[in-house]
């Protein structure tokens, strides 16, 4: 599995692949990580069964090929086709190896091969430094914008997807808020937030902002998802990715509902990389262009709410 990637993090001189870079904030630069599974030898039929959210282990960045900007871009032109490209913005508690592996699992179950950008800020990786990925987050998110634009000027209106999961939706919603402001007149294509780490009520104030220059904005949302209900207790909101937020109040956005699909992470926070139905869903989203209301698994629940699997209520 190989995809291109940009990111702010510094160059750390280490041999090995998976530390190619480190936490720390730099300028912008590019490249292509490559990442294959373990060699288990005998014990190789064991990962055919192995749960779903231990399968990261079994990967391993195997290279990183540090690249022009530009050179990355053209190779992505040449890639992706005349859908244009889809950039993921991971989010906190991420190295860059474990980013690898991570963004490697998202562009598999979503079908994304050829489309793909990964963006990398300089998270600290440590479950311990959520400030300070916050504030590294804040830091980079001019990059970000300056990222969408030039995506748009080189692929072309609608485009140009935009992915951001937990604390990095974050990041894309602020970043998306930044382009509406310096390009009114852009259009990009679907924006998907995926467990969002944001405060609802800040989303809601920023929603009319962001909505004129995107073709669709999808979030995906579930209940016991234990990251963001720790990051309520400690920003005393509730956040964008939970379940049960009042969503009538952001017209416009098709939100989905994953709480009553099976479990495929010990935190039910990691669905993206790990449910072969979210995987499922997102390739109708983005490779199809399909909106909610046209893809296969999804039940209304009301004007912008669905979920999956149940019976429509009356």
């Amino acid at each position: 599995m190989e995809f291109p990637y940009v990111t702010l993090r510094n160059r750390t001189g280490s041999a090995e692949s998976g530390e190619t870079y480190g936490d720390e904030r730099s300028d912008l630069k590019a490249g292509h990580c490559e990442v294959g599974k373990v060699d288990l030898g005998v014990l190789s039929p064991l990962a055919e069964v192995t749960p779903a959210f231990m399968r990261e282990e079994l990967l391993r960045v195997k290279n990183v090929r540090e690249m022009d900007p530009a050179a990355v871009l053209d190779g992505l032109e040449a890639s992706a086709g005349a859908r244009g490209p889809a950039i993921y913005v991971h989010g906190y508690y991420i190295s860059f190896e474990k980013g690898c592996r991570r963004a490697a699992l998202l562009q598999q179950n979503a079908e994304l091969e050829g489309r793909f950008l990964w963006f990398s800020w300089p998270s600290d990786g440590s479950a311990a430094f959520y400030t300070h990925d916050e504030a590294d987050l804040y830091w980079s998110v001019p990059d970000l914008a300056d990222t969408i634009i030039k995506l748009e000027q080189r692929f072309g209106t609608m485009n140009v997807d935009v992915v951001g999961h937990s604390l990095g939706a974050r990041g894309v919603v602020l970043a998306l808020y930044e382009v509406a402001s310096r390009q009114p007149d852009i259009r990009l294509g679907h924006v998907v937030l995926l467990a969002p780490d944001m405060d609802f009520d800040i989303f809601a104030r920023m929603l009319p902002r962001i909505e004129p220059i995107v073709d669709s904005l999808t979030v995906y949302v579930a209940s016991g998802d234990k990251p963001l209900a720790l990051s309520r207790q400690v920003h005393g909101y509730p956040r964008l990715g939970e379940a049960g937020n009042d969503v009538s109040r952001i017209k416009g956005v098709e939100v989905i509902d994953l709480s009553d699909l099976p479990g495929n992470s010990p935190t039910g926070h990691l669905y993206h990389i790990y449910s072969p139905d979210v995987g499922a869903d997102l390739q109708q989203l983005l490779n199809a262009g399909k909106l909610a209301g046209e893809r296969s698994g999804l039940v209304a629940q009301s004007d912008n709410l669905w979920k999956f699997g149940l019976v429509a209520q009356d």
